[in-house]
């Protein structure tokens, strides 16, 4: 994760201090890559302890097409409640707990027919089933692409998709890799989970495709540390990473909706002390 900690200094030596949408302030640079080799370990951050279970179940309450908090309580894991609120919730015209067309929704129900309730028909694109039967059938397609980022929906949640796009290869040897596009990254906090997330949804998908995995690229617009994360950043900054572990994954499946968390664990995983910092809403 040497990648992660470069892309952090940076940003402390020599990004812009710049105001942002919650008045806390930011230190910001845009445009940056980072590139993970899977095959060589998993890349969940070491010079912290990363809270495994919420980056797992968050995911796979994506893949299910969820956009409700109470699936994420199911498995103890709190992580959206801060936007789900009565009074964000009623910003909308939706009962607390009701999170509107997130991610979930765009990865499942892409473009479907709003009802007069607010909630939506299942007459969507379920972009991450094509993903899957093109992968089976036309694996060296360059329309492996999943979008987050729907214009006409995009203000109608409190939070709007940070990561928007990303788009699968497949390799002449069988290995699947995977590029995410994400226009806002909050780099202390949100952006360990964001790594972890993806290089996890890349294993599934080549799991689910019997594929190999190759390598996880992700590539950054604003790249940004709260101003009230420095001291943490610090911190971060003067530990000594450790090796990255192994991800595993009990088979079989029949479906990307069919795992659990429970299924997902990682084997060798030392971290330094978990650095507690406030979330910026």
């Amino acid at each position: 994760m040497q990648a992660y900690l470069d892309l952090l200094k940076k940003v402390m030596e020599t990004g812009e201090d710049r105001p942002d949408r919650t008045g806390v302030g930011v230190r910001s640079i845009f445009g940056h890559q980072m590139r993970f080799d899977l095959s060589k370990g998993f890349p969940a951050l070491t010079t912290k302890k990363l809270h495994l279970r919420s980056i797992w179940a968050e995911l796979l309450w994506f893949l299910k097409g969820d956009t409700h908090v109470s699936g994420l309580h199911d498995y103890r894991v709190k992580i959206w409640d801060p936007w789900a609120t009565a009074e964000e919730c009623a910003k909308f015209g939706r009962q607390e707990g009701d999170l509107g067309p997130i991610y979930g929704h765009q990865w499942r129900n892409f473009g479907a027919t709003q009802l007069p309730d607010g909630t939506f028909q299942k007459d969507g694109v379920d972009q991450i089933q094509n993903i899957i039967d093109t992968i089976n059938t036309n694996p060296h397609s360059r329309r492996l692409i999943v979008t987050g980022w729907n214009p006409k929906e995009a203000t109608n949640v409190t939070l709007p998709p940070c990561h928007t796009l990303f788009q699968f290869y497949v390799s002449t040897d069988k290995k699947l890799s995977c590029q995410l596009y994400q226009r806002s990254a909050d780099i202390f906090l949100g952006l360990p989970f964001n790594i972890a997330s993806y290089a996890l949804l890349t294993h599934l998908i080549a799991a689910t495709c019997s594929l190999g995995v190759g390598d996880f690229v992700h590539t950054i617009g604003d790249a940004h540390l709260y101003l009230n994360h420095l001291e943490q950043a610090t911190m971060q900054l003067s530990r000594e990473p450790k090796p990255l572990p192994t991800l595993v994954i009990d088979p079989p499946i029949t479906s990307i909706t069919d795992w659990t968390p429970k299924q997902i664990r990682l084997e060798n995983y030392e971290a330094h002390p978990h650095i507690k910092a406030e979330v910026a809403v």
